[in-house]
């Protein structure tokens, strides 16, 4: 208990103490590059004696098997439930005992983890790590437990709307291809799932050519060095070979309704959006924000819950992912006021692509963009994410003190041109779930895709 204590009051204080420079960079990011040839971008921080890793196998969702969604998702929770010679407990009794947070995660594109450690205990936490990713021990038992725990995960999601339109999205939108996979599996394909598949996954996925790391806290360049090393170098060399195309969106134009008994319907509406690459990027940037992206301040909410009350909140969002990209908004309201809902985002969105935004809302979402990074950079650990987000992006190590200077770059003309190349109503892909009043859907589904109940054998 006290350790734990000591651990939140170090993290606490790590909060109020980001790794500036100095006053004319946002970080000191450094790039090394390790004996064993692995690429490292480093942020030194003795503020307090803390240690954060994050890092990334590119990949993802792509390495489950088509008929067996979720096999990525349970490895995700199975590194940590044993390795080499640690049974689950012994291991999570090493993590608990020694304040050391570890967790993984199995994305569309990517398979991420981290690792957090007070520096006393780096040695121990990283080693933990290597045996995690090169000696995972799946046993039988701790698989049966997961999975019956994922099991119960996908039967809570299967009643909650909101989670229910985010997956009819994606399973209709990305029809055909990895992306519209779900995640978490599905109840029939967990149990299907075998050792070997987990294995399989493993061997595939965690390979050094697809590998971006990113450091941040009390930790010198030649330790990190070694420490990176030390973890990752006895993986293969090279993950498994896949092939995945682009994706283009499908149903534009479509209005998709899974009825659902709930006296509110959750609206998700999405078309194709930018690359991150895409030297528009930063002008689309600013224009989501202003569009969606800000709140309180931004004009779908203005529009939509300020002044007629038809929802407790509207946002848009931008995804860039390796093989698609989306624009995206999110909101629900009461069923008599679907429609009327639908009516004002299409208008909203004809009106930026058609006049864009004013110059008063340029500045004022520069200023916040801007003056708000920092504030997003403040522990060990948002900067580590942040840097092997950056990685996954292509940019350089140096581009988190270019990337006000590329905001502030862009006009009122840039967003205008922008948004009449992004923002086509007409193009939008509508998902409903609940039971809207005065709508007529396009395409009506009796179950998510992909998240069909498996029947009752005889």
């Amino acid at each position: 208990m006290i350790r734990h204590f000591i651990f939140s009051l170090l993290i606490v204080f790590s909060l109020c103490q980001p790794a500036f420079a100095d006053s004319a960079k946002v970080l000191n990011v450094q790039k090394l590059k390790t004996p064993g040839g692995i690429e490292v971008w480093l942020v030194e921080d003795k503020t307090v004696p803390v240690i954060s890793m994050s890092f990334s196998f590119e990949g993802g969702l792509i390495y489950d098997p088509e008929d067996k969604p979720g096999v990525g998702r349970l490895v995700s929770i199975l590194l940590d439930e044993g390795a080499d010679q640690m049974t689950s407990q012994q291991f999570q009794s090493q993590l608990s005992d020694n304040a050391i947070n570890m967790s993984f995660t199995a994305g569309r594109d990517a398979f991420y983890g981290q690792l957090k450690t007070l520096k006393a205990n780096r040695d121990l936490a990283f080693d933990l790590l290597r045996m995690a990713l090169n000696k995972p021990r799946f046993d039988a038992d701790a698989i049966e437990r997961m999975r019956n725990a994922n099991v119960s995960q996908i039967k809570n999601d299967m009643g909650d709307p909101g989670w229910l339109v985010a997956r009819t999205f994606n399973g209709m939108a990305f029809e055909g291809d990895v992306y519209a996979l779900p995640g978490l599996g599905t109840l029939d394909s967990m149990t299907k799932i075998t050792r070997k598949d987990l294995v399989d996954f493993a061997h595939a996925q965690f390979a050094k050519d697809v590998l971006k790391v990113a450091i941040a806290g009390d930790i010198t360049k030649e330790e990190a060095a070694k420490t990176v090393d030390a973890v990752f170098n006895s993986l293969p060399a090279q993950a498994e070979e896949t092939e995945a195309a682009e994706v283009e969106l499908h149903y534009g134009g479509k209005t998709i309704l899974l009825p659902l008994d709930t006296p509110q319907t959750y609206i998700s509406a999405g078309e194709s959006g930018i690359k991150r690459a895409d030297k528009d990027w930063p002008a689309a940037t600013i224009m989501n924000y202003i569009l969606g992206g800000s709140g309180f301040d931004a004009r779908l909410m203005k529009e939509i819950r300020e002044k007629r009350g038809l929802t407790y909140g509207v946002y848009t969002t931008l995804t860039s992912m390796n093989h698609a990209a989306l624009l995206q908004a999110n909101l629900s309201a009461s069923n008599e006021k679907v429609a009327e809902a639908l009516k004002l985002l299409r208008q909203e969105w004809a009106k930026m692509a058609k006049d864009g935004a004013t110059a008063q809302e340029v500045q004022d979402a520069k200023s916040y963009l801007t003056g708000s990074l920092p504030l997003e950079l403040t522990s060990t650990d948002d900067i580590s994410d942040t840097l092997n987000g950056l990685q996954r992006d292509g940019l350089n190590y140096n581009y988190i003190n270019q990337r006000n200077a590329e905001l502030n770059a862009v006009t009122a003309a840039d967003i205008k041109r922008v948004a009449a190349r992004l923002l086509k109503p007409e193009n939008l892909t509508i998902v409903l779930v609940g039971q809207p009043a005065n709508v007529t859907a396009d395409i009506m589904l009796d179950h998510p895709p992909g998240m069909a109940v498996p029947q009752a054998k005889p």
